[in-house]
């Protein structure tokens, strides 16, 4: 469940800030298709990248990740 969270969460904040899958991959250096698996929640994004993302979309890293229960 973790997972799918920051997944739906990366999409939806990389679809709020007006990027496509391909604009934002660009921006991260990454390929589209690293991308869409981790926006698809079947690869788990690492450290690394969730800083790029919330770099890129101008948003802290804490908004990406799932809120403790």
């Amino acid at each position: 469940m973790e997972k799918n969270a920051i997944a739906q969460r990366i999409r939806a904040f990389r679809k709020l800030k007006g990027y496509t899958q391909t604009e934002l991959a660009d921006q991260l250096d990454v390929s589209i298709a690293i991308l869409g698996a981790i926006e698809r929640g079947t690869r788990k994004p690492d450290t690394k990248i969730i800083r790029k993302i919330s770099d890129v979309l101008g948003i802290d890293p804490d908004e990406l990740l799932p809120a403790a229960k």
